[in-house]
């Protein structure tokens, strides 16, 4: 049995799911689901629909070359059973997902370590613009006119001095 892929989404199609569709020139379109059929029938684009491979692919947020995919391509090709082949191959399979994960794990680390900047920035405007969600509005109160009688000391300890030079 074979895991198709679907023509929009990208996804796996198992076998006994999805729909599929033969266009007058016998070109076979298999969809996992009727929302990619209904999309498809409305002539979108997958690479314009934010939730298909496609799009995340075009737009960076997947990795768009490795060198897992050519081994992922071959795997699909059938071979004479071997017993040792099939051990080797299962070792082979789990080694190639656990560093296609670490690539990707990477990959998104280094998509999103300017975002922990961007976010910091962010919150400490909100901090900024909405503090009176923070602190009480007493308290702000109390430290507002703490401010205005340490510069109101300060006033009145410059006049005195420049009184005392004159």
């Amino acid at each position: 049995m074979r895991i198709e892929r679907c023509y929009f989404c990208s996804s796996p199609v198992y076998p006994g799911h999805g729909v599929s569709f033969a266009r007058n020139d016998s070109k076979l379109f298999r969809f996992c689901r009727s929302k990619c059929h209904k999309n498809f029938k409305l002539k979108r684009n997958p690479r314009k629909v934010r939730w298909t491979k496609a799009f995340r692919k075009a737009h960076g947020k997947e990795l768009a070359v490795d060198s897992i995919f050519e081994f992922e391509r071959k795997r699909h090709e059938p071979a004479k059973y071997d017993r040792e082949l099939m051990g080797t191959t299962l070792r082979a399979m789990k080694r190639v997902q656990s560093i296609k994960s670490a690539r990707e794990s990477r990959f998104y680390d280094n998509r999103m370590k300017d975002r922990k900047k961007k976010d910091k920035v962010l919150a400490l405007k909100d901090i900024k613009t909405g503090i009176d969600l923070v602190k009480a509005p007493a308290v702000q109160r109390a430290e507002e006119e703490a401010k205005q009688t340490v510069a109101v000391k300060a006033k009145e300890d410059n006049g005195g001095r420049a009184a005392m030079e004159d």
